[in-house]
């Protein structure tokens, strides 16, 4: 066995014994996954199989800063409580594991599944440092599993697909029931294009078409993800989301994600609105990334989970010993606006489970709000508020914009793109907001007007900031109905 993936091995026992823990350190997320120490970012792989939802990630076993990317893994019955478990697939000579899906293969179209029983396959990309002699390479690989996830065999012939390409990333591998074959969407950052590929066998692909470019531009295309949701208004009709990261030159500053609309036929993605219409997914600074489960049961709505963090200050957040940390899964679905076909996202409900009655003090809650607007002129909340410390939820009338504002939330100096007022533009159906806000000590995210508008941000307020304070300017509001829960640990 080489000595690094030993060492790897030793870590990941390690990482298991830290869960007895009571995962109190500060800031700490109490219910949001986030691994027992060192470092994450991409969520990898996200797929159903056999009772478990795996949440794969990308992960260094070695310390709290990027490097030796592997995937982590973690399982859940219920997509709320997590157990962390060993690497699953480490950086082996070194060759880093980088983003990618994980699909089940229900009939063995690939020929890894042992006996008459489906199997899981991984598709990632594979990263091997540039050298003196040559540059960087980026290729699309495949493991399988024949024991639920719990071990992993790398396939003897990768890669599968190899352009000689420094910045070729990122697999989302589907089935297409239209098409009747495996379809990979992969990135070609640089391009700011999504290439689509088809396979019978996930071994072998042909090219079949590319989206782009589109929508945003300035940064590199990342993390592409295609899936299907019914349209709200239209019983029995579709459509397809396609979702992209861009880094850096998001909305907000440094990485950020976009969507498009469209018709998918299985071979070429067909844009609903103009190539200059862009469409974000999150309007805060901390969502990247963000994947659907694979196999979900049909009576399930897909669901999302995102890394929370930017890639502008990730290094040098000032949380030990991890670093990084996911959203929690976001159920989806398209709703039809006056602007056209828009992203609906909300938490699942599962996590209403932790819902316990509020405690005084409490660093982990759920404000659910509606606020007649009646003749004021902003109106919010000052959250994880003590003294000159808070961060504020609200929303300005004249501007016609939801906003959270951070800049007084607590430790903002170690970096200097990380104060930050963000905003999302919000023309609200009547006079009244309504919110749901979830706080998990070290981050907020809000869902406005029932989940068509998400804001998601990290804070570092000291461990004295818990107060909870509703505020109005220019005028007064009506009455305010709201609704808080302490949210329990998950660990």
């Amino acid at each position: 066995m080489p000595p690094r993936f030993a060492a790897s091995l030793l870590i990941a026992t390690l990482t298991l014994l830290c869960q007895t823990g009571r995962y109190q350190e500060p800031y700490r997320p109490q219910f949001h996954f986030s691994p027992a120490r060192n470092w994450t970012n991409d969520p990898n792989g996200l797929v159903y199989f056999e009772g478990e939802y795996h949440l794969f990630f990308q992960f260094n076993p070695f310390g709290d800063r990027w490097g030796h990317m592997s995937w982590g893994h973690a399982v859940s019955r219920d997509l709320v409580r997590w157990r962390e478990l060993p690497v699953a697939l480490p950086e082996e000579n070194g060759i880093m594991i980088f983003t990618g899906s994980t699909v089940v293969d229900q009939h063995n179209s690939s020929g890894f599944c042992a006996g008459a029983k489906p199997c899981l396959v991984a598709i990632y990309t594979a990263y091997t440092p540039e050298a003196a002699s040559r540059p960087s390479l980026q290729t699309q690989n495949l493991a399988y599993s024949n024991d639920r996830g719990r071990t992993w065999t790398k396939y003897a012939q990768n890669p599968v697909l190899d352009l000689h390409m420094s910045d070729f990333r990122d697999p989302k591998v589907l089935w297409s029931d239209r098409a009747q074959r495996w379809v990979m969407a992969v990135s070609l950052p640089n391009d700011h294009k999504v290439r689509f590929y088809g396979s019978s066998d996930l071994k072998h692909w042909q090219t079949l078409s590319d989206f782009g470019p589109a929508g945003a531009t300035s940064g590199q295309w990342e993390c592409p993800e295609l899936f299907e949701l019914p349209v709200d208004s239209k019983p029995g009709q579709t459509r397809w989301v396609l979702k992209v990261g861009l880094n850096p030159g998001a909305l907000q500053g440094g990485s950020g994600e976009q969507y498009f609309t469209g018709q998918f036929d299985g071979t070429r993605f067909a844009n609903d609105n103009p190539s200059t219409l862009t469409l974000w997914t999150d309007y805060g600074k901390d969502c990247y990334c963000a994947l659907t489960f694979n196999n979900l049961r049909d009576t399930q709505s897909p669901v999302m989970i995102g890394w929370m963090n930017n890639w502008q200050y990730a290094a040098d957040v000032p949380t030990k010993p991890w670093r990084g940390q996911m959203t929690v899964p976001r159920k989806l679905a398209l709703r039809t606006t006056p602007e056209g076909l828009r992203l609906v996202q909300n938490p699942i409900d599962s996590l209403e489970q932790l819902r316990r009655p509020l405690q005084p003090g409490s660093d982990s809650f759920e404000l659910r709000a509606t606020v007649p607007l009646g003749n004021a002129k902003e109106v919010g909340w000052k959250l994880l508020a003590a003294g000159g410390t808070f961060t504020l939820v609200g929303f300005d009338r004249e501007k016609q914009q939801l906003f959270v504002d951070r800049t007084h939330s607590g430790d903002t100096s170690f970096n200097k793109d990380f104060p930050a007022r963000t905003t999302a533009p919000l023309q609200l159906d009547g006079s009244e907001l309504r919110l749901r806000v979830l706080v998990d000590r070290s981050s907020i995210e809000v869902f406005a007007d029932d989940g068509r508008i998400a804001i998601t941000n990290l804070v570092f307020p000291p461990q004295s900031a818990r107060g909870i304070e509703f505020y109005s300017k220019g005028g007064q509001p009506g009455a305010v109905k709201s609704e808080l829960w302490t949210m329990g640990s998950i660990w």
